[in-house]
């Protein structure tokens, strides 16, 4: 493990435990606010996805939203947003470990913020995704004309605090609680035979393998093999295929040595 691998995997720990232990403050809301944002834009893009019409994204100052469509398929709609956040965290972990991969995943987010606001957005999403769009705008100019990196270590915040506040919004909405107008209420109504609590656990148990997928995709871009390869050409390598012969082989030089 290189000097870059364990300075990352340091900062995402201590990221993982300023989350935790700050979660509920206000220093936190404005980071709640968009994990909320990213439920409800992932909610569109699943309506999006399957030929359906958004007609409004909203997110309110009380850490709700809503996402009003016409259309598209249910099924894939109504997960969508807490299977979203997931995904997104994991993303922007997964993005962090490189310049350009930091860059791309930031700007795809600065993109979404100003589109969804073609959605008939409330005063408390305008302000939120204006002043995000900002902000991240700034960090990746920072990170090309004036220092770096700078951007990864955002990037790898948004994704540490997305990854855990999904978590325990996903504990609270779906686990520990039943809520009637809930998504994983909604899924028990299009499938019956899967109960809410049960929706919960497993949008609880794949924000979790997200993470530390997104973790370790991180950890092999920085690897010393994937200096001066691509960020596909990295994970299409064979220097991460763990086929049973090399693991065979990789045996007996151990026993040898």
């Amino acid at each position: 493990m290189n000097e870059s691998q364990v300075a990352f995997i340091v900062l995402y720990l201590i990221y993982i435990a300023v989350t935790v232990l700050f979660h509920n403050t206000c220093f936190a809301y404005p980071f709640r606010l968009l994990t909320t944002f990213l439920h409800e834009i992932s909610h569109a893009l699943a309506c999006w996805l399957s030929c359906g019409s958004v007609r409004a994204i909203r997110v309110f100052n009380n850490e709700g939203g809503v996402t009003q469509y016409v259309g598209g398929c249910r099924v894939l709609i109504i997960p969508a947003g807490y299977v979203g956040s997931a995904i997104w965290g994991s993303l922007f972990v997964m993005f962090s470990g490189g310049k350009r991969t930091a860059t791309g995943v930031a700007g795809t987010l600065v993109g979404l913020l100003l589109i969804s606001l073609c959605y008939a957005p409330n005063r408390t999403m305008v302000l939120l995704n204006l002043g995000y769009a900002v902000v991240t705008s700034v960090f990746i100019y920072l990170e090309w004309a004036v220092f770096s990196p700078i951007l990864n270590y955002v990037v790898l915040f948004y994704g540490a605090f997305v990854g855990i506040h999904a978590i325990f919004d996903t504990y609270q909405d779906t686990i520990r609680r039943t809520v009637l107008r809930s998504d994983a209420y909604a899924c028990y109504e299009q499938c019956p035979c899967c109960l809410p609590k049960c929706v919960g656990i497993q949008w609880g148990l794949l924000n979790v393998a997200l993470q530390i997928f997104g973790v370790w995709v991180a950890l092999m871009q920085m690897s010393d093999e994937c200096q001066d390869q691509g960020w596909w050409d990295c994970i299409a390598s064979d220097n991460w295929d763990l086929n049973a012969e090399k693991l065979w082989e990789w045996e007996e030089r151990s026993l040898t040595f």
